[in-house]
């Protein structure tokens, strides 16, 4: 549901110490499957994996391989991301699993926004970015002069993410997308979709385009459409019947966002 992508910022080759793993899951919203991450400092005893991905035993016991593991980190708690956490650290024998929301948390505690988790070689940097979900987060990784950013679905690396609500909130997004703009040159990881060379690109591409469907729905609002249906009739003339639920969703999420500034900006 995105408009044209700047190709170029497509990135082939991954760092040494980085290795996609990805589920087989493929779908309209999951492009071709939920990435797992794997993190692997040069001659580290222990390795780190972000986002397991979905209750599939094959692609958890490929993840297994690659142990041991320090920690099984989570982005956000949808199921493509999370459903296979458990089985996961039971296949390792207890790995914790660690989390913004406590309830996907397993043999350690929640994730604390801007804390920083060391050893193994990885310093990473857990960055507060609500609004896809409540609970989601992005990790800015190091490794000796390497630095790369792991998104989820607060940015994906093809198309742009749907924020559905109630856990899902517009003004949030934003503000989150702000923050992932002040990180020119560093590498993103999504958690769906191509690697792109550069985070802050991506996050103004996404602002720019969320500022545009914004402006058209607003348009659409001041011509009579009150409804998620009736947005999508006018702003989506041309989608795919596979989307449209999604699109409803976004369409839902902007009404609440446009109506609650409007609300505000009243003297």
């Amino acid at each position: 549901m995105g408009g044209a992508e700047p190709e170029s910022a497509e990135v082939d080759r991954l760092p040494g110490w980085v290795t996609l793993l990805r589920a087989p899951n493929p779908g309209p919203m999951t492009l071709d499957g939920t990435n797992t991450w794997i993190l692997r400092a040069p001659g580290a005893d222990y390795a780190t994996v972000i986002d397991p991905g979905p209750l599939d035993e094959g692609h958890l016991r490929r993840i297994a391989e690659f142990g041991p593991f320090q920690f099984i980190l989570i982005t956000h708690g949808h199921h493509d991301h999370v459903e296979g956490a458990d089985r996961l650290s039971e296949l390792l024998g207890g790995t914790a699993v660690l989390a913004a929301d406590p309830g996907f948390c397993r043999h350690g505690e929640a994730l604390d926004p801007k804390e920083h988790l060391g050893g193994n070689g990885l310093e990473i940097q857990v960055l507060d970015t609500p609004g896809h979900t409540s609970d989601s987060v992005c990790f800015l990784v190091e490794c000796g002069n390497e630095r790369a950013m792991f998104t989820g679905d607060t940015i994906l690396g093809r198309g742009t993410t749907v924020v559905a609500r109630p856990d899902g909130d517009l003004g949030a997004y934003l503000r989150s997308l702000d923050v992932l703009s002040a990180y020119p040159e560093v590498l993103m990881l999504p958690g769906h979709g191509p690697a792109r060379a550069d985070t802050a690109e991506r996050a103004g591409f996404y602002l720019d385009h969320r500022r545009e469907r914004l402006a058209q729905v607003a348009a659409a609002m001041a011509a009579g459409a009150t409804t998620p249906e009736a947005v999508v009739d006018v702003v989506y003339p041309d989608l795919e019947p596979a989307l449209r639920f999604a699109a409803e969703w976004s369409a839902a999420a902007q009404l609440e966002y446009l109506s609650r500034t409007d609300r505000l900006d009243r003297p």
